[in-house]
């Protein structure tokens, strides 16, 4: 499939309103993804080889805040336990609409892949099932923060003995030189990727009110208090971090 490239916040716009999932950020969302989340790609792929690690003969693997489908891709791909079957959700139609469109595409590619069941709903309203893989990449932030502990205390409750929460997030920090210096790499790499200081302004504007980051001390916290055992990252660049959470 095509996607366009990412010019949603090029132009100068008199109100900036809040970010969402909507179809103009589906259309161009892989190039913004790649662009604005340092390690992105090694992030997904690597998520499928941890996943075949924790994944269990004839149980599922969610794919929770699915977006277009790129870790159920890479849960396909690496995942080889007989029977398995990757459960994908998202509250976004047109998020879900192309992630459907990518998987046929990876479906004409590939064979012997396996079965992915879309579903579009809130996942804090989901009825969980038991499961042997849960991978949350990027969704918790857009969780409204007093929701957060029941969520994971809900997957913790579903997930299967051997299993694993892959949790991928943004990072903020509790000190402030660190936050400031982080954060301005974070800037530089979105340069480097070609966004001018406008599309980072606007961007951050649109953002800021919907994506609420939690620090690694909070993230553990959080975990441990959900009934999650041990909590290991297993990936940091700059500021996006990614965690192996064990039941």
């Amino acid at each position: 499939m095509k996607h366009s490239p990412d010019r949603l916040f090029a132009q100068p716009l008199a109100e900036v309103p809040d970010f969402t999932f909507n179809e103009d950020v589906a259309r161009v969302f892989p190039d913004m993804i790649k662009r604005s989340v340092p390690g992105y790609p090694t992030i997904v792929e690597n998520i499928g080889v941890l996943a075949a690690q924790f994944a269990q003969p004839g149980t599922r693997l969610y794919d929770l805040g699915c977006s277009l489908g790129a870790v159920s891709q890479a849960l396909r791909r690496h995942v080889r336990a007989e029977g398995c079957r990757v459960i994908a959700v998202d509250n976004s139609p047109a998020m879900l609409e192309r992630c459907r469109e990518y998987l046929h595409a990876q479906d004409a590619m590939f064979q012997e892949l396996l079965p992915v069941e879309t579903i579009e709903a809130d996942i804090l309203a989901l009825e969980l099932e038991p499961a042997s893989l849960v991978a949350m990449n990027f969704t918790l932030q857009f969780i409204p923060p007093e929701r957060r502990l029941e969520l994971l205390g809900r997957i913790r409750q579903v997930l299967l003995p051997g299993g694993a929460l892959i949790l991928s997030e943004k990072l903020r920090f509790a000190d402030a030189e660190e936050q400031a210096l982080l954060g301005d790499l974070h800037v530089a790499f979105k340069r480097a990727n070609g966004y001018s200081e406008l599309e980072i302004a606007q961007k951050r504007s649109a953002i800021e009110n919907v994506m609420k980051p939690d620090s690694l001390d909070e993230h553990r916290q959080r975990l441990q208090a959900a009934g999650f055992r041990k909590v290991l990252p297993w990936f940091q660049c700059l500021n996006f971090v990614s965690l192996i959470a064990l039941p």
